[in-house]
């Protein structure tokens, strides 16, 4: 394989040795989430196409489920996967945080987080509660609508402890606790709030066992959880330990390592639905540390398995991962793509990790240095944005050859900014899937599912295997994506995790800028208390009219609000003056008032007259 490899090396030396813009892939990768956002979106969404949708998901189960992200390129969210691609984002930024940063991106991948744990907190309503899946698979696939237009089936679907789901509580565990390490230092409040949800989904996933396709079996068809729910519960361990220091995880880790597989599985796959391999490099690191205490006999087991998986990849173990004549890793015709990244991510933290700790990779042919681990994922990126074969990068917008006919309802379809004309549900298949012409929206970013096991490629949209994109292709991606840009810094990987001050981030669709804006809002968190295991937040909003005119026609966009509000009335998607109130004379000023369980909600002014 390697005098093949070389060949094609030479054979192509304007991709390889022109380099590219591992920043700009950044920024590109992070943008795609805002592409798949539900529920309101923000005053600084910058995926401009997009609107908001799915407003009343979980009305009919008396919940608010509105927000979180749709999958890949259908309408439904589907809990698993979307808390592996927040795990995953976390892990990222806790990584390579400095990195990002460095190219002012750590505001804007903290916001991809943050939008889907405030879903999850909204999922989690109880502690042993938790809705796992908004809309129907079946009904979303036979339709081709926008988002925005959504006609098909928005049940919700949860389990609890008599339709358990081990594997969906685990992972989502996982990602709150990941997050609460992302937001420490920025939000200690909102910290806590997710490291509380995340130990209360721990103790339910492993109390009430079974896997979540049993209870919520509409997901069968689409993310079936194969692996089952031990892997998932010792993932999620793992980063309660990290997110706790609670020496009750390090005992799990240890004493349950054997029976649920972390010490015995071999892998040569890391995904949503199989997590050893991510656990294996999660336990190798506290190993590394010098952590493991007493367990250590057990950790050096795990990381056993953890080597095992990186020499797979490296084409250096007994029973290494496939590759395509190219030299990408191959696992199958679907969405080949998303085990490419995920492998890559780990390849790339486990070699930090193991130059930290100044030793090398131990594989059947012998010690591989830490380089050679990172230089292989390295090739494994390059591929994706354009050195290969083909020449095509596969991230949309990157480059100039990327796929244009993408997989996904929303950027097949004119924006409904454009023409809020609706599109019927099978109007769409016949209007716009159907089209030979590429995506009216640029889905800038997306990683579409990639090519076949001999390099090949179809720009098609009715292609969904190979242009189809899913979050989770993107989220390991960030933070490999950040090291290649930021370097690696001379940083000790093996260090506690601070992450550095946010810059601002100053972009924003049509700005009003806040200096010559003529109406101020200023929120203030005034009391907080406990109830039921949860802490509540009362917020005080003043809004002041500081031009000399009367302030009419006022109205206000809020998202991010979990609660009652008082003080204002709602007309449609956003609110107005209170009754008592017509217009507002200049200098004058108002209160309304809210309570979540959050941090302060997102208040912005949508349209206002002076007169």
């Amino acid at each position: 394989m390697a005098p093949l490899l070389l060949v094609l090396v030479l054979c192509i030396p304007t991709m390889v040795l022109g380099g590219h813009d591992y920043g700009q892939a950044l920024s590109k990768s992070i943008l795609f989430f805002e592409a798949q956002r539900s529920g309101h979106l923000p005053w600084n969404q910058r995926v401009s196409w997009r609107a908001n949708s799915g407003l009343n998901d979980g009305k009919a189960s008396g919940v608010d489920l509105v927000g979180g992200y749709y999958d890949a390129g259908d309408n439904v969210k589907f809990g698993l996967p979307m808390a592996f691609t927040v795990t995953m984002m976390s892990w990222s930024i806790l990584e390579y945080g400095k990195q990002m940063a460095k190219s002012g991106e750590l505001g804007h991948a903290m916001e991809a987080v943050k939008w889907g744990t405030d879903y999850f907190i909204k999922a989690h309503p109880h502690p042993y509660v938790l809705y796992g899946e908004v809309g129907d698979g079946n009904s979303d696939h036979y339709c081709w609508q926008r988002p925005e237009d959504m006609t098909t089936d928005r049940r919700a679907y949860r389990i609890d402890p008599s339709n358990p789901g081990s594997d969906l509580a685990g992972e989502t565990a996982a990602a709150m606790a990941a997050a609460s390490l992302v937001f420490r230092r920025h939000d200690p409040a909102y910290s806590a709030e997710l490291l509380h949800h995340a130990q209360q989904l721990f103790e339910f996933a492993d109390k009430y066992r079974g896997k979540y396709d049993g209870s919520i079996t509409l997901a069968q068809k689409y993310y079936r959880s194969v692996s089952g729910y031990n892997d998932e519960l010792l993932w999620a361990a793992a980063w309660l330990f990290r997110a706790t220091n609670n020496q009750y995880y390090l005992e799990y880790l240890g004493k349950n390592g054997d029976s649920l597989g972390g010490t015995g599985w071999a892998m040569t796959e890391f995904s949503w639905d199989v997590k050893y391999a991510g656990v294996q490099t999660l336990v190798s690191k506290i190993l590394m540390q010098g952590r493991a205490g007493h367990y250590a006999p057990v950790f050096e087991r795990y990381q056993q398995k953890a080597e095992y998986f990186m020499c797979s990849c490296l084409g250096r173990g007994t029973r290494n991962v496939q590759r395509t004549p190219g030299g990408l890793m191959f696992r199958q015709r679907w969405n080949n793509l998303q085990f490419v990244t995920s492998a890559s991510f780990l390849m790339t933290v486990y070699s930090d990790y193991l130059a930290s700790s100044r030793r090398n990779l131990h594989c059947s042919s012998g010690a591989i240095a830490p380089s050679a681990l990172f230089s292989f994922a390295k090739s494994q990126v390059d591929y994706i944005l354009g050195d290969n074969p083909r020449a095509t990068s596969y991230m949309v917008g990157y480059g100039t050859n990327y796929p244009r006919q993408v997989h996904h309802r929303a950027s097949s379809i004119v924006s409904f900014k454009v023409n809020p004309t609706f599109v019927s549900c099978r109007g769409g298949y016949a209007t716009w899937f159907s089209r030979k012409a590429g995506d009216p929206n640029l889905l800038t970013g997306a990683i579409v599912g990639g090519p076949d096991a001999y390099d090949n490629f179809a720009d098609q949209r009715n292609n969904y295997e190979q242009t189809e994109p899913a979050t989770y292709n993107n989220a390991p991606l960030l933070g490999v994506l950040a090291r290649l840009s930021g370097g690696h810094g001379g940083y000790n990987q093996l260090l506690p995790v601070e992450l550095p001050a946010l810059k601002p981030i100053v972009s924003r669709p049509n700005p009003v800028p806040a200096i010559t804006s003529p109406v101020a809002v200023e929120q203030k968190l005034t009391s907080s208390w406990n109830s039921n295991g949860r802490t509540y937040y009362r917020y005080s909003t003043i809004v002041t009219n500081k031009s000399d005119k009367t302030l009419q026609n006022l109205r206000f966009s809020i998202s991010k609000l979990y609660g009652p509000l008082w003080g204002l009335t709602k007309s449609g998607d956003s609110y107005t003056f209170p009754s008592w109130l017509r217009s507002l004379p200049a200098g004058k000023s108002f209160e309304f008032v809210y309570i979540h369980s959050s941090s302060q909600a997102e208040v912005s002014i949508s349209n206002y007259t002076l007169e």
